[in-house]
């Protein structure tokens, strides 16, 4: 089923399972135009195109242009919240989890470039409900490595750091792989990014007791997924 905020657009398909696919097709093809063209420049014309259907069949999913850009800038926050579980799943240590949940982070920016820096560009091009429901997936999303940076505070493996702004630090380091991509990709793929990137920040943040752990997790070729 689509979520609460895409299911809010209108839509005169009764059948979720092939709303689902044809808004998945669409959105791709606004990144792809939004990213090359620009939010404003582009049209409905120009996203049918890219899709390959029809004007018509676009507005029988979506109600305006605006409506495929929040469901861009939503599809960027639903990966993370897919993935970011998906990567913890079966793994206990609070210090390797957080590593792993970082790194599924970084990866979504890796595997979502365009839309991440479409959402840096264009969230303020929606209307303020719509901003105000993308800063609460930020935040939802975020949650899901604060839950994991409490974690290795309460065993004593971090520091009793400030865990908001610990956790915006990560998310703007993991949203530079994107934004900087011209940059790092030419020397080291994400998982190298976010193990240098990791090592420098985690510095002031470990414990003595981190510290031993994370040896421990290194020798046994971990923390990284």
């Amino acid at each position: 089923m689509p979520n609460a905020g895409k299911s809010a657009i209108k839509t005169t398909v009764e059948d979720s399972a092939l709303v689902e696919r044809r808004r998945a097709q669409l959105t791709r093809a606004a990144i792809a135009c939004f990213s090359e063209r620009g939010y404003h420049p582009t049209t409905i014309r120009d996203v049918a195109e890219r899709a390959d259907v029809s004007i018509g069949l676009i507005y029988q999913y979506v109600g305006d242009k605006e409506d495929l850009l929040f469901m861009a800038l939503q599809e960027v926050l639903d990966t993370y919240k897919r993935q970011i579980p998906l990567a913890l799943d079966g793994i206990a240590d609070p210090l390797q989890r957080f590593w792993v949940a970082v790194q599924a982070y970084a990866r979504v920016n890796g595997s979502t470039v365009d839309a991440t820096v479409l959402a840096y560009r264009e969230t303020k091009s929606l209307r303020k409900d719509r901003r105000n429901a993308i800063m609460q997936m930020e935040r939802d999303t975020n949650e899901l490595i604060a839950a994991c940076v409490r974690d290795c505070i309460d065993a004593k493996l971090f520091e009793a750091i400030d865990v908001d702004m610990f956790v915006y630090q990560i998310v703007m380091f993991c949203h530079a792989w994107a934004l900087k991509a011209w940059h790092f990709a030419k020397t080291m793929d994400v998982d190298t990014y976010v193990e240098r990137g990791l090592r420098l920040m985690l510095r002031g943040v470990l414990t003595r007791a981190g510290t031993k752990r994370m040896a421990s997790l290194e020798a046994g070729g971990r923390p990284s997924g």
